[in-house]
C-alpha cells in the first residue's frame, strides 16, 4: 500500500513539473534581433553554452532572441 501511495504521489510531482516547464519557457522574455540592435547598444551574440542566440548589453541584456 506504502509502494502505491509513494508511487502516485511520484507521478503527481512529475506531471506538475513536466506542465510547468513550457509555461516557464513561453514566459521567458524574448526579443527579435532588430529590437536589440535599436538602442545601438546591445549586439546579437551566439552563446554556444546554451546553443541560443542572445542579446548582449543594451536594454535587452541577455534576452534570448526569437527571430535574428
Amino acid at each position: 500500500m506504502r509502494r502505491r501511495i509513494l508511487g502516485f504521489t511520484a507521478a503527481l510531482v512529475l506531471a506538475v513539473l513536466g506542465a510547468a516547464v513550457p509555461v516557464a519557457q513561453a514566459a521567458a522574455p524574448a526579443v527579435t534581433g532588430p529590437e536589440c540592435i535599436a538602442d545601438k547598444v546591445g549586439k546579437v551574440e551566439y552563446d554556444s553554452g546554451t546553443g541560443l542566440w542572445t542579446c548582449i548589453g543594451g536594454e535587452h541584456d541577455g534576452e534570448p532572441i526569437t527571430t535574428k
